[in-house]
């Protein structure tokens, strides 16, 4: 070998040596799974943390029923250019409340602030639109356009499991919507919780007050004023939260409503994220209507910076599942009070910093994260329009329980 080869090739070892060293020293991504009813501000957060793999999206009835839901979620994801984070659909019902229970209930027992998919008119005038009904199995029309994209084969249920097998102890499975697909997963499979990381979920209220003097956060105060432990994710579908609650996982995170209520999505923080956006995603942006409380973005926010918390406690979960004037309201016992039917220690977050998670979610807004599709995964067919396309076939806004999920008529966002 000549002088120049053999140099040649030392320098190629090295560089090769160099580039490894520089791989292996890059901190591993913290991988999760979004289970939700839609596409959100909170999708976004994590879609553009650099050190975040958003494995997957599962999709469930909540606000909406779950093709409206999984038609949402795939329009974001075009929104952001993400095709290739899979999403896989759940659960359409309950597992055993339903519309017609729900009423009954109502009769019994008063009218519920909230109702999602079975809302049709608010008790009593509010600052947010009445959402369109729609039936389980009405078509799908996005106001902007369907989604070109379509959803994995695979339900979400064993998608969950599947992945879990995957990837034991390195996956945390965040829940921002009714806890279904989870508790079917379950009951496929009694290792599915703990196999995952951890979980964290956005549910539950413990004891809110109003704390913000606007007219908003006075609305949203209607639900929890006379009923302090109602929360509408959990009420949506009592029995699967406290199967979650009562499951074997290493660990849980609980957001409920407490903290949301020092938070506000305000027009002047809608006009800085837009600022900070790119145009796409700022035309996405534009859609929003302001005045929800930050409720989905807590919890995105306190998993990717546990020091946002300025309040937590240490409690024993669980929900109540008779149908009684208290079905699905939140229980709580502190260590060596709890009844011992399987509930787990959960740490609450009862308060954060409003102004760092703002703070945080324009960092993440403002991000331009590389978008490296999965090994052996092909982009999927309808996909490759350009910005201007995608921008153009946005929906309009409407409300929300989490202020700014795709709808089917107008945009998703029908409030709680």
């Amino acid at each position: 070998m000549s002088g120049a080869r053999r140099f040649l090739a030392i320098l190629m070892g090295i560089v090769a040596l160099t580039a490894s060293a520089a791989t292996a020293a890059l901190p591993e991504r913290r991988k999760i799974i979004i289970d939700d009813e839609g596409f959100a501000l909170m999708h976004v957060m994590l879609l553009q943390a650099p050190d975040v793999d958003v494995l997957g999206l599962t999709t469930v009835s909540g606000n909406v029923w779950v093709n409206r839901a999984t038609a949402q979620a795939l329009r974001g994801l075009e929104i952001l250019g993400r095709e290739d984070v899979p999403v896989a659909a759940g659960a359409t019902y309950p597992l055993v409340n339903s519309e017609r229970q729900t009423e009954r209930w109502e009769a019994l027992y008063g009218k519920l602030t909230w109702k999602g998919a079975w809302m049709k008119q608010w008790v009593e005038p509010t600052q947010q639109s009445t959402p369109p009904y729609h039936g389980p199995d009405d078509p799908v029309d996005l106001p902007g356009g369907n989604p070109h994209t379509k959803p994995s084969p695979e339900i979400a249920a064993n998608f969950l499991i599947r992945m879990v097998h995957r990837y034991p102890g390195q996956i945390t499975i965040l829940a921002t919507g009714p806890m279904t697909n989870l508790a079917l997963a379950q009951r496929l499979d009694p290792s599915f919780a703990g196999l995952a990381k951890e979980l964290v979920y956005m549910g539950g209220s413990f004891n809110p007050r109003q704390m913000l003097d606007t007219v908003s956060s006075a609305q949203f105060a209607r639900e929890f004023v006379n009923t302090p432990r109602r929360e509408f994710n959990i009420r949506f579908d009592p029995e699967a939260a406290s199967i979650m609650a009562r499951s074997p996982w290493r660990k849980i995170t609980v957001v409920p409503v407490d903290p949301s209520a020092a938070t506000e999505l305000t027009q002047d923080l809608l006009d800085r994220l837009k600022r900070a956006a790119n145009p796409a995603l700022a035309a996405f942006i534009a859609t929003i209507e302001p005045g929800f409380p930050l409720w989905d973005e807590i919890a995105a926010g306190v998993w990717l910076d546990p020091s946002l918390v300025t309040e937590r406690e240490t409690l024993f979960v669980d929900y109540d599942t008779q149908f009684g004037a208290g079905y699905g309201d939140q229980l709580s016992w502190r260590a060596g009070y709890q009844p011992g039917l399987g509930e787990q220690s959960a740490e609450v977050v009862r308060r954060i910093d409003p102004a760092r998670l703002e703070a945080l979610m324009l960092r993440l807004i403002a991000n331009r994260p590389l978008r490296p599709r999965r090994a052996g995964q092909a982009k999927r067919s309808g996909t490759d329009r350009d910005s201007s396309t995608i921008v153009s076939s946005m929906p309009t806004a409407s409300h929300g329980k989490t202020n700014q999920r795709l709808s089917s008529v107008r945009s998703i966002r029908s409030a709680r």
